[in-house]
């Protein structure tokens, strides 16, 4: 049981330097910064000789060689490849214990996204290759940190069903701004829209829904986008727009949670506040600084940890039980009041 507390912390914390990496690799453009897969232009590493580079040269001659940006890319892919090694220790350690569940579900995930690592390039960062991507790394994430309180003890109070419901359609909403900013920059969206509150002047008269949430199959490429200004600017408004409805759902589920009178849902709801109000503000900056790297960087990492501490939460809810003691008070104040 040591060691798998042991892998799974360590995984919580790799998987968050790959969601960091995947990020700085998106934002820097070096997303088909290696043209193959899984090495880099035929190489296990970026090639660094002269007569490597010549070679890589002929191999995609329409995709010179930029080192920074390919090593950018193959970094994330050891990082990648090495939580997937984790991931698979975390799989045989719990078949020993007898926790398979999870530790499959999170085997099949990692599987998929190396599949989708792939598929970003092999099919040029198509936007929906990339939110899937993005959305996987999110998720693999929040699994691994429900894996981690899985190795803590249960914990014992009283969760009116009320609550255990609402989280449901909370995560469904946090899900769908998730993807809405993984959209976004999917399509180099970000800074189609520069002013406050929503977009420039006359936005609304601009909107083309058709364009902006179309899958625009059949293009060679998609790096650096293939939408217009005006699908783009939609795009980031629904985005802006989601996150309005995102707060004021998330702030009404952390007060829900709050009143349950439990000191760690309470620490908890605390925490994913903390993390609204910041990752409010960074998407603020995004706009009027104009998008700066460390930013948005921070901007994707904060949502993950948000993502990450709502579905503990939603964890939590649903895996406490009742107190013996609980009970034992409920059946005597009955018999006490049967009595009277």
């Amino acid at each position: 049981m040591r060691l798998q507390k042991f892998l799974v912390t360590l995984a919580v914390l790799w998987s968050m330097a790959v969601i960091l990496l995947g990020a700085y690799t998106r934002l820097t453009d070096a997303g088909l910064g290696c043209p193959d897969w899984p090495g880099c232009y035929g190489f296990l590493q970026v090639p660094q000789h002269d007569a490597h580079r010549e070679l890589a040269e002929a191999r995609f001659p329409d995709r010179p060689l930029e080192a920074d940006k390919a090593w950018n890319e193959m970094i994330h892919r050891y990082f990648a490849g090495g939580l997937g090694l984790l991931i698979l220790a975390l799989l045989i350690n719990g078949w020993r214990l007898r926790q398979r569940r999870l530790p499959m579900v999170l085997s099949s995930l990692v599987l998929f996204q190396a599949a989708l690592g792939m598929w970003t390039v092999t099919l040029a960062l198509h936007p929906v290759v990339v939110m899937g991507h993005l959305l996987g790394g999110f998720a693999l994430l929040s699994l691994l940190a429900v894996h981690w309180w899985q190795q803590q003890p249960r914990p014992v109070w009283q969760i009116s069903q009320t609550m255990k419901l609402m989280f449901w359609p909370v995560l469904l909403v946090v899900l769908g701004q998730i993807a809405l900013g993984g959209w976004t920059s999917a399509n180099y969206a970000a800074l189609s829209c520069i002013q406050l509150p929503l977009c420039e002047a006359g936005w609304a008269d601009r909107l083309n829904f058709d364009e902006a949430f179309s899958l625009h199959l059949g293009y060679d490429s998609y790096e650096f986008g293939v939408m217009s200004l005006n699908a783009r600017a939609t795009v980031h408004v629904m985005h802006r727009v989601w996150a309005m409805v995102t707060a004021l759902v998330v702030v009404g589920y952390l007060w829900m949670l709050w009143r349950q009178g439990v000191a760690l849902l309470r620490q908890l709801s605390l925490l994913i506040g903390l993390l609204l109000l910041v990752q409010i503000g960074l998407g603020i900056a995004n706009v009027a600084l104009h998008l700066p790297l460390v930013n948005a960087i921070a901007h994707n990492f904060v949502a993950a940890n948000l993502l990450m501490c709502l579905v503990c939460s939603g964890y939590l809810l649903h895996r406490s039980k009742e107190s013996v003691y609980a009970k034992n008070s409920a059946v005597t104040t009955n018999c006490q009041q049967s009595v009277a």
